[in-house]
């Protein structure tokens, strides 16, 4: 699965990075709302967990932040170093995986947009989020919403974190884009199991650009939130 989802990504992650600042899902719909969860950033250190080609860290740079930034994919991360222009840190990295260059209570917010489905067990994924955040720090994630997926995906085994797949078509060329599945529960309970407490949860509405870009689409994501945007604090 790993291997498939680096892939997809390798191949296409320079299109993924001409599109990222106006593709309606991404630009309309995840980051106004996954935004709006961040305290204020300006002279704080952030940590973006599976950061793309970089889109939010060029925004929390602008906003005075203190950029740290990794990505399973070596094409994204040369991506974000660019687009970035020497600003922040950027290094590849497993959002599964140990963050052994993290020092512990080193960072005010992590972030992690639209990536945490690339994990089939988040477990150690949050136990690292936790330790590498100061007490009191903020951690925001958006995620593809349980109901939707499991609409989406038919499935049959709603409490089951299960791996599915789907064919992309807006990034160039179809690409098949491998992720796991799970209940609501299961994207509650990894947090609020690892020292952290739920302090908002929204499920978002598109913005009136996105309306613009794309019609069909607004009138579905008005009617049914495909995705979900949680802000979580670290408990003493």
């Amino acid at each position: 699965m790993k291997e498939k989802i680096i892939a997809a990504y390798e191949q296409m992650a320079v299109k993924y990075d001409e599109l990222i600042d106006h593709k309606p899902h991404n630009a309309y719909y995840d980051r106004p709302n996954t935004l709006q969860l961040l305290p204020e950033v300006n002279g704080k250190t952030v940590l973006d967990a599976a950061c793309g080609p970089g889109k939010y860290a060029e925004i929390l740079l602008a906003k005075g932040a203190n950029v740290i930034g990794f990505d399973i994919s070596p094409k994204m991360v040369e991506l974000a170093k660019k687009r970035n222009q020497g600003k922040g840190e950027f290094f590849v990295h497993d959002v599964a995986e140990q963050l052994t260059r993290i020092a512990d209570a080193s960072c005010d917010v992590v972030l992690c947009a639209l990536a945490l489905h690339y994990v089939e067990d988040w477990t150690s994924t949050m136990k690292e989020f936790h330790r590498v955040l100061r007490t009191d720090g903020v951690l925001v994630i958006s995620i593809e919403h349980p109901f939707y997926e499991y609409e989406f995906f038919k499935s049959k085994k709603y409490f089951e974190v299960e791996p599915v797949s789907c064919t992309w078509k807006g990034f160039g060329s179809a690409i098949e884009v491998n992720s796991f599945r799970r209940s609501l529960s299961e994207c509650i309970t990894p947090l609020t199991s690892n020292g952290f407490f739920i302090d908002q949860l929204v499920e978002p509405k598109p913005t009136e650009e996105f309306k613009k870009l794309d019609p069909k689409h607004y009138k579905e994501l008005q009617a049914f939130p495909a995705f979900m945007c949680i802000r979580a604090i670290k408990r003493a």
